[in-house]
């Protein structure tokens, strides 16, 4: 009866990782989707397309007009919104120069940086020792990757910083507001971001040929996956989901080779291995087990 019960209760925690898993693979997806669009309306133009099209379909699910957000919370959520608009125009930016997995694998430091950032433990002096190494790997300091692109580089660290006032902000608003923060944030990352994709990309923007793809992007980058982890957050300790989620650079690698052709040398495949490390042995060495913010989707 042990051994039943057992398997009853590990089925709930499995069908979660898978979620999670689809969740990782389809954010990973869309972002090689978008990287098909650079060349055509650039990275402003791209982060446009997806933030627009994604609040329409925030928009439509989750009919947030039925409740408004309050003075005292609109702060929070226009600075969720812009960190959000940020971090996608960053991270296109650094798409537009660097591989997919490696944009991503830098991209979480800014994540790891606020989960490290309230603790003085003996253990996280060690994950921050393994994020360390991976990016002085990653750095174009050594003759066997200086292909790098050290602006690309630049900007996934800055998506990283906008990745982690996302969450500080996307906490507080949610603590605020409980009902439609998303659509609202998106709704303010677009406000910030149409305008400069527009300014860049031109009439190139309203080609209607790209807007099926613009669709998919939002709709595998931003829609699924949201709605996926929030469902997944429900039922799995936060400590369970950082772990989890530590695989996304790894999943970004392989969505790069298999969609976009780009392949990784061992030296780099082990520093993003070494932040994958970091971030995982962080949140499992965590001492909270409440979620507190916003799903934490990244690019």
């Amino acid at each position: 009866m042990r051994t039943i019960a057992r398997s009853i209760s590990a089925r709930p925690a499995l069908a979660s990782i898978a979620v999670l898993l689809v969740a990782m693979v389809s954010i990973q997806v869309g972002a090689a989707l978008a990287k098909t669009l650079l060349p055509a309306v650039g990275a402003a133009g791209a982060a446009a397309l997806r933030l627009a099209f994604a609040s329409l379909l925030l928009l439509g699910s989750s009919r947030p007009w039925r409740s408004l957000p309050s003075r005292h919370a609109l702060p929070a959520i226009i600075g969720y919104g812009f960190a959000m608009g940020g971090m996608n125009l960053l991270f296109y930016s650094a798409l537009q120069r660097i591989p997919l997995g490696i944009a991503v694998a830098l991209e979480f430091t800014g994540p790891f940086a606020v989960a490290v950032s309230a603790t003085r433990r003996g253990v996280d002096f060690f994950w921050c020792a393994c994020a360390v190494a991976g990016l002085w790997l990653l750095l174009p300091l050594h003759a066997r990757i200086g292909a790098l692109d050290p602006v690309g580089i630049g900007y996934a660290l800055a998506a990283g910083g906008c990745w982690a006032l996302y969450i500080l902000f996307g906490r507080r608003a949610g603590q605020l507001h409980r009902g439609g923060v998303a659509f609202f944030g998106m709704l303010a990352g677009s406000v910030l971001v149409v305008p400069i994709g527009i300014d860049t990309a031109g009439m190139s923007l309203w080609a209607p040929a790209l807007w099926p793809v613009a669709v998919g992007v939002a709709i595998l980058s931003s829609a699924l996956p949201y709605s996926l982890e929030m469902y997944v957050l429900t039922r799995l300790p936060a400590r369970s989901f950082g772990v989890l989620m530590s695989a996304e650079p790894a999943v970004a690698a392989l969505s790069g080779f298999c969609f976009l052709g780009e392949r990784l040398s061992p030296l780099q495949w082990f520093a993003i291995l070494c932040i994958m490390v970091a971030s995982g042995g962080s949140a499992a060495t965590s001492a909270g087990t409440a979620t507190g913010g916003a799903a934490p989707v990244s690019g």
